[in-house]
Order: C-alpha cells, then sequence, then structure tokens
C-alpha cells in the first residue's frame, strides 16, 4: 500500500470513527424512550443495509441452524449493549457514557479464555484493575441514588454485553460479508423490540424523525460499514487505537451542540481507561 492510498484509508477510517461516535450526542439529545429509540434505530438501519446488499449483490444465505442461533443470539446481546449504552447516556452524560463503554476491549480480553482455548494472560488482570480505577475516578460517589453512578454501570453493563457479542460472533460466522451480518443483527433487534412500541410512547418521531435517520444510516449503517471495511486494510490492534478515539470526537460534539463540559474526574478516569485500550492494541499488534 503506498503512502497516498495508505494516506486515503486512514481519512476514511478516521471518519468512520466521526460518525460512529455521534451516536453519544444523539442518543443523549433524542428525546423518546430508550427502547423506542434503539427500535428506530435498528429498523432504519436494516431498511438502508437490505438496499446495499441488493445493490452490491450481497448474498443473505445464512448456512445452517447453529450460524443462525449464533446471528441471533448476537443481536440480543447487541441490543442490550446499546439500550444499556442509551440509557447510560441519558442518565450522567455523552463523555461518561462513552469512557465506561471503552471497557469492553479489556473486558473482552478477561472473558475470552471462557470461549476458546486462550490463557488469561496474567497483564489483562493488571489491566483490568486498571480499569477498576478510571471507573472509580468517572463516579468518585458510590451513591446508588447517584445518577453518575447509575450512567458508570450502565455504560459497563453495556460494555460487558458488547464483549459478549463478539466473542460469540468471532468464531462462527467470520466467514459472512460483514454488511450482511449487521443487517441481520439489526433486522432481529427490530423484530425482537417491535413489542415495544405497543407499551411505550413513540408519538415524539414527528419531531425526532430527522435525528433518528442520522443515528440510523450515518452512525449505524454507513460508520460500522465503513469501520469494518477498513479492517481490510489495517491490523485489528491499529483501527482499535483509532477506534478508541471515539469518546474524544464525542466530548467534543457534545460541548458544541449540547454544551456539555467535562469534570476534571471525567478527563483523569477516561485518561485511564483510554490507556488500558492503547496498551492492549499495541501489545495485540505484536503478536
Amino acid at each position: 500500500m503506498n503512502a497516498k492510498s495508505h494516506l486515503n484509508h486512514l481519512l476514511w477510517l478516521t471518519i468512520a470513527t466521526i460518525f460512529i461516535s455521534t451516536s453519544g450526542a444523539l442518543g443523549k439529545f433524542i428525546d423518546m424512550p430508550t427502547p423506542v429509540i434503539i427500535w428506530w434505530r435498528s429498523a432504519l438501519a436494516a431498511v438502508f443495509l437490505f438496499i446495499f446488499c441488493l445493490y452490491k449483490g450481497i448474498h443473505l444465505k445464512i448456512e445452517n441452524n447453529k450460524d443462525r442461533f449464533m446471528f441471533f443470539l448476537g443481536a440480543v446481546f447487541m441490543g442490550a449493549h446499546w439500550i444499556t449504552y442509551f440509557y447510560a447516556l441519558k442518565l450522567s452524560n455523552v463523555a461518561i457514557g462513552m469512557l465506561s463503554l471503552l471497557t469492553f476491549p479489556v473486558i473482552t480480553a478477561l472473558l475470552e479464555p471462557f470461549f476458546s482455548k486462550a490463557k488469561l494472560d496474567p497483564i489483562h488482570i493488571v489491566l483490568g484493575l486498571m480499569v477498576l480505577v478510571g471507573i472509580y475516578i468517572l463516579a468518585p460517589e458510590f451513591d446508588l441514588e447517584s445518577n453518575q453512578l447509575q450512567g458508570v454501570l450502565f455504560g459497563v453493563l453495556s460494555a460487558i454485553c458488547y464483549a459478549l457479542r463478539i466473542l460469540i460472533l468471532k468464531s462462527q460466522v467470520a466467514k459472512y460479508n460483514s454488511t450482511m451480518l449487521m443487517f441481520y443483527q439489526v433486522m432481529i433487534m427490530a423484530i425482537l423490540l417491535l413489542p415495544i412500541l405497543y407499551f411505550m410512547d413513540s408519538s415524539n418521531i414527528k419531531t425526532q424523525y430527522p435525528y433518528i435517520i442520522l443515528l440510523a444510516v450515518l452512525t449505524t449503517a454507513i460508520g460500522h460499514t465503513l469501520f469494518v471495511n477498513s479492517l481490510k486494510y489495517f491490523k485489528a490492534s491499529t483501527a482499535s487505537i483509532i477506534g478508541s478515539t471515539q469518546p474524544v470526537f464525542g466530548i467534543i460534539i457534545a460541548y458544541f451542540f449540547l454544551n456539555e463540559i467535562p469534570t476534571i474526574h471525567t478527563f483523569v478516569g477516561g485518561g485511564i481507561i483510554l490507556a488500558t485500550v492503547v496498551i492492549e492494541s499495541i501489545r495485540s499488534k505484536s503478536k
């Protein structure tokens, strides 16, 4: 890959990261119940990705029942990840929600031995402790009535769900096209969450639909597809390091559009969590 081509791919990876980073401000800003937001996000993204798959001639066939079950299970955990993440954003703020979610690479590394023959690396225990310190600084008030602590806990729960989704899908469905996989994920989520439209108020969609469309198309369909596509040109560790800048972009976007100003606790705790992601990414690159 020549220098110009490398710079071009790097630019698209950065654009993908910025697009995905909009989830924080949009999730906080959209004035509807969280499960309703996730349903609209999933349904609209499914339509967009289905049209894209037809346009590109991407096959949608799932080969066997085991893979169908893995698609379903992965979608359940992805749905849980999105819902808990948006609760984290609404309970606290964009910075805390996004930084809490950033614990997922270390959580993935700690859980991986339970899903494969990989042995637990002692350094992952150290990184896990660093993450705990970062979380403690993010939420210095350990009062369950505190919205800030609730936001951190929902963010970490979201990270656990996301890590489980990655581990479930990692080996079984690696043979499938990433866009096709994303289509099935959001389609299954939309079907599973359909009943909530009968129980929760979604009348605000009349005023919120421009932001919902941005969330579904820009953040979900385009952002995630560009990011996955970048893995063809970069090592996963390189993409992870650049992807870990999401909270930085998210905090900047939230500052300009929501007037949210992070506290010193957010900067220090977030910095420690960000450091664990960079350390793990660099370590995985050398393996």
